[in-house]
Formats: C-alpha cells, structure tokens, sequence
C-alpha cells in the first residue's frame, strides 16, 4: 500500500518541480528586444527611413525600429519628455527651451554648420539696402527660434540693440502671408520657405547667417537612453552620415527626394540643397559651448526661465 502511494507522490513532485522550473527558462526566453523609437520631420531622417538600412544594421542586436513622423523639434522634444520617443533631429534652440523646462535630453550629434540657410529677407523692391536700416522696421521671425538669435547676433554685429528691434513673431505659414501682403518688412526664415520666397516671391536676402551664428541641426536622446544603448545610437548616426555623403555627391537626386517630402517644387529643392553643406559628427565641448551662447542669451531675453548648463545635456564620452 504505501509502495503504491508512494510512487505516484514521486511523480507528482518530480512534475511539480519542473512546472516550477520551465517557466523560468520560457521566461528567460521570452526577453523583449531592444527598441528605438525614432521621431522625425521631414528631412534626412526621413530619407533614412526609406531606404531601411538603418534596420538592417540593427537587427543583429535585437533592436527593432520604429518612426514617427512630426510636424516641428519643439513636439518631437515634448515627446521625448513624456517617453514617447527615443530619438530624433531638431535645429539649435528648442534643445535650450526642453532642457531649461526638465526635460531629460541628451545631445548626441550634430551637422557641420549650415550659415546660408538662414537670412533676412526684404521684398522685391524693397528700399532697404543694409541691416543698419532695419532699425524700427517690422521684422517677422518664429519666436525663440534659431533665427530669433540669428537677428539678435546680426543686430550687434551692426552696432544695434536689441531693443532697436521691431519684431513680429510669426510661425512661418504666418509669417509668409504677412510678408507677402506688405504688413512687415522683413522676414527672418530658414530653408526650405527661404529658398520658396526667393523663388516664388522674388524675395531679396538682405543679410544671410555667414559670419554672425553657425546654423547647426542636432540629434538628439534622452540621457537614460543614451546611457544603456551608446552603440545603438552610433550606428544610427553612422548610417545619417552615410546620407549626408550621398547627398554632397548626389545633390540633383537628394533634391528630387526633398521636394517631394516637402511638396515643394524642385527648383526650391534645388536651391535649399545647392547652399547647404551636409555632415554629420559627434558632439564636442566647442560645439556644446556653441549652444550654451544661445541658451545665455536666451536667458538674457528673458525667452528661458532659468539659466541652464548645456554640458549637463550631454550624453557620456564627449571630446
């Protein structure tokens, strides 16, 4: 009787062991693959995304990507506080604006500088010759955007201040309408809407950024991000990069691509490609201190609560 008994139990607690034992290796092998959620606007990101390389080089480490397109840095910053996104590309001063709100960012590359894409623009046959005359002119420009420290930095190098200035913070859908319409005039405004106006509007450039503020675009994480997955953002910046050579060696064909992302005739393509200078690199303390200007002088303007310490938004290893 007991032998009969107890052979069963046995077995039941030889099963019971392994019901306890298999779940752990099902567990074990069940572990969630990396991800990198991407947001971008409609630029050399979105170029890397149709041509998929960038998964290719990371599905032998268990990363899966996923994108998420945006209309503006600044919302693709908000995401990117609330964890939505883990990457993405935004020009020189929303970083400043996020990073002075709490937001969690990490500078983790940057173009080479792009002075010629940004400029003063006066209408055809406008009077004014020279920055010093736009004193007291209505000027049009988006508000704590990397051109409102362009037209800070262009007044002081023209003798001016800033208090000289008579601006009209306009987004730039606004800002065209009312510079068409005679209501400023001057528009301050970066490309692709610069290389637009001088095409369709036959704007004038006035003054460009050369010589006054460098004009960089960064990438960008948040910094706990950027801790944990250093070599999954190294290939993505390898693979931007590789585009940005394409496109120096290919500039009729990366215009093809750009004007049909932006719904915009080739010949504004053409031109907003034909001044631009295509690179990019890791970030480095000079270029850092770069950024800490803006968000200086944006403090001084009382657009930014709070002074902030750019370095402390970058992700480890910087040169």
């Amino acid at each position: 009787m007991t032998s009969s008994i107890s052979i069963p139990r046995r077995r039941l607690l030889q099963g019971a062991a392994a019901s306890v034992v298999l779940p752990s290796f099902a567990a074990l092998a069940q572990v969630p693959a990396r991800q990198f959620r991407i947001g971008h606007q409609k630029g050399a990101l979105s170029i890397l995304k149709g041509r998929g390389t960038l998964e290719k080089r990371l599905a032998p480490l268990g990363v899966s990507v996923k994108w998420t397109e945006f209309t503006a840095g600044p919302v693709q910053l908000e995401a990117l506080n609330v964890g939505s996104i883990d990457f993405g590309d935004v020009g020189e001063a929303p970083p400043i604006f996020a990073q002075a709100a709490g937001a969690p960012l990490a500078y983790v590359a940057a173009t080479l500088q792009r002075p010629q894409s940004e400029a003063v623009l006066v209408p055809k046959g406008s009077a004014i010759k020279t920055v010093a005359e736009l004193k007291g002119k209505k000027i049009a420009l988006n508000k704590g955007s990397n051109v409102h420290y362009f037209i800070v930095k262009l007044f002081e190098k023209h003798g001016l201040q800033y208090s000289d200035l008579n601006l009209v913070f306009l987004p730039p859908a606004d800002a065209r309408a009312a510079f068409e319409k005679g209501s400023v005039d001057a528009w301050v405004i970066w490309d692709p809407f610069l290389a637009a106006a001088e095409k369709s509007l036959e704007a004038r450039i006035l003054a460009d950024a050369t010589g006054v503020v460098g004009n960089r675009s960064y990438y960008f994480s948040s910094l706990g991000y950027a801790a944990k997955n250093a070599d999954v953002l190294a290939i993505a910046i390898e693979e931007i990069n590789k585009v940005d050579d394409w496109g120096t060696a290919h500039r009729n064909d990366l215009a093809a691509e750009f004007a049909a992302l932006w719904g915009l005739p080739k010949p504004v393509a053409d031109l907003t490609v034909a001044r631009a200078v295509y690179g990019t690199g890791p970030i480095t303390k000079a270029i850092l201190a770069e950024q800490q200007k803006i968000a200086d002088t944006f403090f001084d303007l009382k657009l930014i609560p709070r002074k902030i310490s750019v370095l402390e938004a970058a992700a480890a290893g910087i040169a």
